[in-house]
């Protein structure tokens, strides 16, 4: 394995880290099987609109993998959600709507925030205006992601850390072209 490799692994296992933590075995299987898993009623948390937020980066897709991750770190951490998006507002609810019953389970309100601008300019400003935001999370595979997994976007142009999420399908994300040009050229 190469270190990119080794990095989707390690982003994926953490990723699933907190299954080891607060789930029953079945509820674990299901988590690393794929499936949506809810949270147990004893960790259920009082929804929250303020105080520490999560925010989310959504750009046009939300894979469930993703969600699974930020409902289960903002009930861990006790955060609420903030949504940052490019989107319309309703396209971002429409985005949220599959994952409401998950959100609803864990007692988590999402908030969004339209933001304006060149996406990481816009994005670093945003997050400046609201410093409630601990980290960004956002899709590795996302246009966002590979901008920072590339070099394209600084990552200290942000004012949070920010956390990558992988999917399930972490080998079949795009590859530098030139390793793919030499990969076709040696076939």
């Amino acid at each position: 394995m190469n270190l990119s490799q080794d990095i989707k692994r390690i982003l994926n296992a953490l990723a699933y880290a907190n299954a080891g933590e607060n789930l029953n075995p079945i509820q674990k299987r299901r988590a690393l099987a794929g499936c949506t898993v809810p949270v147990p009623a004893q960790t259920l948390p009082a929804t929250r609109t303020s105080g520490p937020q999560v925010g989310l980066y959504l750009g046009h897709e939300l894979p469930v993998e993703i969600m699974q991750y930020v409902v289960h770190t903002c009930t861990r951490l006790k955060h609420g959600l903030t949504v940052m998006t490019f989107e319309t507002e309703t396209d971002a609810q429409a985005l949220l709507a599959p994952h409401r019953e998950l959100l609803a389970a864990a007692g988590i309100e999402a908030r969004v925030i339209v933001m304006t601008g060149e996406p990481p300019a816009g994005l670093a400003h945003a997050l400046r205006k609201h410093p409630e935001v601990a980290f960004l999370v956002c899709n590795e595979s996302g246009y966002f992601g590979h901008g920072l997994l590339s070099g394209a976007q600084r990552k200290d142009s942000l004012p949070v850390p920010v956390v990558l999420v992988a999917g399930n399908d972490a080998s079949t994300l795009q590859q530098p072209a030139a390793a793919v040009t030499a990969r076709r050229q040696a076939a």
